[in-house]
């Protein structure tokens, strides 16, 4: 799988909620770094990451690839997401985009997520 039809099939489980893809995903190491958070650091902690996301928001979003890099068994790509985000609890939905840095590393011949960081380019009032 390359790198951008990693990152498209990321998209289509986050709209999903759909952690088992997402989890497949990531590496063995991985490193997921959601604003307004602590690092989730290990496969458990970005497992109960997701888990909580998906507890409380049902997203609708679309990536933008900007640049692809790739150097040996290493690679980056920076992206940026819109769409609209319901959040739960509240009942209301609101747009929502981010700014987001994949860093990807190749394991076994395959690219996984080895670290993903966000921050929000819209934030909420």
């Amino acid at each position: 799988m390359s790198i951008r039809e990693l990152i498209s099939t990321y998209e289509l489980a986050l709209n999903t909620n759909d952690i088992d893809t997402i989890l497949d995903l990531y590496g063995r190491e991985p490193v997921f770094m959601p604003q307004h958070a602590p690092a989730l650091v290990g496969r458990e902690a970005v497992l109960a990451g997701y888990v909580q996301v998906f507890m409380n928001l049902k997203l609708k979003v679309r990536f933008d690839i900007h640049d692809v890099e790739e150097s040996g068994d290493w690679a980056w790509a920076r992206t940026s997401s819109a769409g609209r985000t319901h959040i739960l609890a509240a009942g209301v939905e609101v747009d929502e985009g981010n700014n987001e840095l994949f860093i990807f590393r190749r394991e076994a011949g395959e690219w996984r997520i080895h670290r993903y960081l966000f921050a929000t380019s819209l934030p909420r009032a």
